[in-house]
């Protein structure tokens, strides 16, 4: 899962090529005036992103991330925010992957959208 999303306390609760979904404390994750920060959104949303573009890419193929964009619509003050991946475009060398981010209310606080290219492994 990577350090960083360790520390931000991102925990995978569905995991498939379909649909990955992950949630975060907002607790330990805020800018100065108390809201989720901005940036722990995307962290969330990238982390989804580009482990369901790796396990679609599969062995031997690496994906990494080469655009990525966030709308943010609401703030999140406490509590866990969950976050649900799904496809948009599964390709052999590019994937798209919609991320929406919800608070405990179910309502929507980000839309993150992340592309990645798929190529060989490099070989160690």
């Amino acid at each position: 899962m990577g350090a960083l999303a360790e520390k931000m306390g991102i925990e995978f609760t569905e995991f498939s090529v379909e649909r990955c979904v992950a949630t975060m404390p907002v607790e330990g994750n805020t800018q100065p005036v108390g809201l989720l920060h901005g940036g722990a959104y995307v962290v969330l949303g990238e982390s989804l992103g580009s482990m369901a573009a790796n396990l679609h890419a599969g062995p031997g193929r690496l994906a990494v991330g080469v655009d990525i964009n966030a709308t943010h619509t609401r703030s999140a003050t406490s509590g866990i925010v969950t976050a649900v991946c799904t496809p948009v475009h599964l390709g052999r060398t590019i994937t798209v992957h919609e991320i929406v981010v919800s608070d405990d209310q179910g309502r929507r606080c980000s839309t993150v959208r992340i592309t990645n290219h798929v190529m060989a492994r490099p070989k160690e």
